[in-house]
């Protein structure tokens, strides 16, 4: 069983981060395209989108927002497998 649980997050720029996950996949993910509703108001702004923090397995923002760690997982597979 695989282990999707977040390890590192890093910043990178504008709506993208640098995700390294338990198992040792890596990579860099652009969510901008995923920033809808209410909960994910506020990460439109940079500013507050950058200030991200690793908790509960996962990627998530002071005002409650966080994704699931498989949906950030599937997508750094996904981006990765574009690169190959």
């Amino acid at each position: 069983m695989f282990n999707f649980s977040v390890k590192e997050a890093k910043y990178v720029n504008n709506h993208k981060i640098w995700l390294k996950f338990y198992d040792g996949t890596k990579g860099e993910v652009d969510l901008s395209s995923y920033l809808s509703g209410e909960i994910f108001e506020p990460l439109k702004s940079v500013s507050y989108f950058k200030n991200l923090i690793v908790q509960r397995s996962t990627i998530s923002w002071e005002n409650g927002a966080d994704f699931a760690p498989e949906f950030l997982y599937d997508l750094v597979n996904q981006q990765n497998n574009q690169h190959v």
